[in-house]
């Protein structure tokens, strides 16, 4: 199984002081970056080969792995147009998605422990597999799933008026794609970046997957586990504040 962790962006919404803008994952919570975590719980759930796709700043990622000596080293692709949508990074590290088996698609901006992660990653068998949280907050802002009869039918922030549905929760941001999906996935993000549509966000593209056949899916409920994705300033003050205290120790090696 094999991680890819989108840490391109530029993460304008924290409206960090100027001067001082870091990529969300080289925020720090408890003494470890956010980077930190993921690599100590990819670790722990067996697994080392990780690829990083990165762009703003993408010295400071570099520079963190240097410090942490990590072993093996996570291999890095570049996104040199990170100002557009997340679905240009997806395309960016489409050789690592096409390579075969499993695939772990994950945001680098959440805050988790395994009790996030081990879901996720159960079972040797090839599997797709998405996560859901259903105590979220409403609004615009949350990626909100939709599930019918256990298969997940919808993947959107705005849900269509009138949609029929029997549970709903906000997607973690963490998706693992078997070797047929991520394949797809990769086909897509092209297609949306051939098309003229590289400023979408990389959700729409898993959404046409889940569209064209959602029952290759399963739905993993995370509900009551803690974690949260930091987007907004309020966010980082709430991530130190409240989730922070609920984690468990991150291993170290």
């Amino acid at each position: 199984m094999r991680a890819i962790i989108l840490a391109a962006g530029r993460g304008s919404r924290l409206r960090q002081a100027s001067g001082q803008h870091l990529p969300k994952c080289m925020l720090e919570f408890g003494g470890a970056t956010l980077l930190q975590r993921h690599l100590h719980w990819l670790r722990w759930a067996g697994i080392d080969e990780i690829v990083l796709a990165v762009g703003f700043r993408c010295e400071l990622i570099e520079a963190e792995l240097d410090r942490l000596a990590w072993r093996p080293r996570p291999e890095i692709v570049r996104n040199e147009r990170y100002e557009l949508g997340s679905v240009l990074t997806v395309h960016c590290v489409s050789e690592a998605i096409r390579r075969g088996g499993d695939v772990l698609l994950m945001d680098a901006d959440v805050l988790y422990d395994e009790r996030i992660l081990a879901p996720l990653v159960a079972g040797r068998q090839p599997v797709s597999r998405l996560l859901i949280d259903r105590d979220f907050e409403a609004g615009d802002e949350p990626v909100k799933v939709c599930v019918r009869n256990g298969v997940p039918i919808e993947m959107r922030k705005q849900i269509p008026s009138g949609l029929q549905y029997d549970v709903i929760g906000e997607s973690v941001g963490f998706f693992r794609l078997d070797q047929d999906a991520a394949r797809k996935l990769a086909s897509r993000a092209a297609g949306y970046v051939e098309g003229a549509r590289a400023s979408a966000p990389h959700e729409e593209a898993l959404r046409d997957l889940l569209l064209e056949d959602g029952r290759a899916f399963e739905v993993a409920d995370v509900t009551g586990a803690p974690w949260i994705e930091i987007d907004f300033a309020d966010d980082l003050a709430r991530a130190t504040r409240e989730i922070l205290p609920q984690l468990r120790m991150v291993p170290l090696p």
